[in-house]
């Protein structure tokens, strides 16, 4: 059991963030997304301090080395400030079912980022899988006009090329993470990270003057219940299983587990949105996901 840890902590990642798109998708919609972004971090990093209370006796990461400190900063910016912002904004655009299908790209950039950055190997099974993957996101979300003869998006671009931008951020968020935490504290970590969105979406909203927006945010009820919820499954259960999770496993390994989120949210989208989802849509998630675990084996 104590060799699987790693393994079922990705597994609970992405149960989580299949629960956590959701509750954004639908606040985000009602309050806007940068008010998604900053209200739901205020909500993590408090429940955050009582676990790291809990479980080692210090509610704040103040026992962090330097090290830790300035890789899982870096981490949070580009995991938390620049990928959420861009997934978040892709949740209102295209929806949340599109967006994590489209996230699956994350792994395959995740396992380039450790070749380039950590020196991991990918192998001709893994370069096969990064094809694989990102035909089933092109099934889904590219189709042809029969009266012009060309293949299109059948999404808005805006949308797409906002989850793309996250993809990215949660990769590259990843990977800094691992260089960072070794073996200290998951919940301390997720403060760190927390610690480092706090200051930049601070810093985006006082720049787009969006301090009104974000107090009008907290007269809507029930997309304040919507944010806590996606905080608790995301920022706060979520952030913290992934880091337990690669310092158990590889981060292909984890990659390719919470990759399976598109597939898990598929039922939801149909019972909760009433969306439609055509058979290539469905073909399209299996495919990346089958792409994702090739490019681990």
């Amino acid at each position: 059991m104590q060799s699987h840890i790693g393994e079922m902590a990705a597994l609970a990642t992405a149960i989580c963030w299949t629960i956590n798109a959701i509750a954004f998708e639908s606040a985000g919609k009602k309050v806007g997304s940068m008010s998604v972004n900053y209200i739901r971090l205020f909500i993590a990093f408090f429940l955050l301090g009582i676990c790291s209370f809990i479980s080692r006796g210090v509610a704040l990461p103040v026992d962090a080395n330097a090290h830790t400190w300035f890789w899982l900063l870096i981490s949070g910016l580009i995991g938390f400030v620049l990928g959420d912002l861009f997934l978040f904004q892709a949740y209102v655009e295209i929806g949340s079912r599109i967006s994590l299908l489209i996230m699956s790209a994350a792994p395959p950039i995740t396992a380039l980022a450790g070749f380039l950055i950590m020196g991991e190997k990918i192998s001709i099974l893994g370069l096969a899988g990064m094809f694989i993957t990102m035909g089933g996101i092109c099934l889904v979300i590219l189709s042809r006009n029969p009266a012009e003869k060309k293949i299109r998006f059948n999404r808005p671009v805006k949308g797409i090329a906002y989850a793309c931008i996250g993809a990215l951020g949660q990769a590259f968020g990843l990977i800094f993470s691992k260089l960072g935490m070794g073996s200290y504290n998951p919940f301390a970590a997720t403060q760190i990270r927390l610690i480092a969105a706090f200051i930049g979406f601070t810093v985006i909203i006082t720049m787009k003057n969006k301090w009104l927006e974000i107090r009008a945010a907290f007269e809507d009820r029930k997309a304040i219940g919507q944010i806590a919820i996606g905080a608790v499954f995301g920022p706060f259960i979520g952030v913290t299983f992934s880091l337990l999770a690669v310092q158990y496993t590889a981060t292909g390994i984890v990659s390719s587990i919470t990759s399976v989120s598109p597939v898990l949210i598929i039922p939801i989208s149909i019972m909760i949105f009433k969306e439609k989802i055509l058979p290539k849509e469905i073909a399209g998630a299996f495919i990346s996901i089958a792409g994702v675990i090739l490019l681990f084996l």
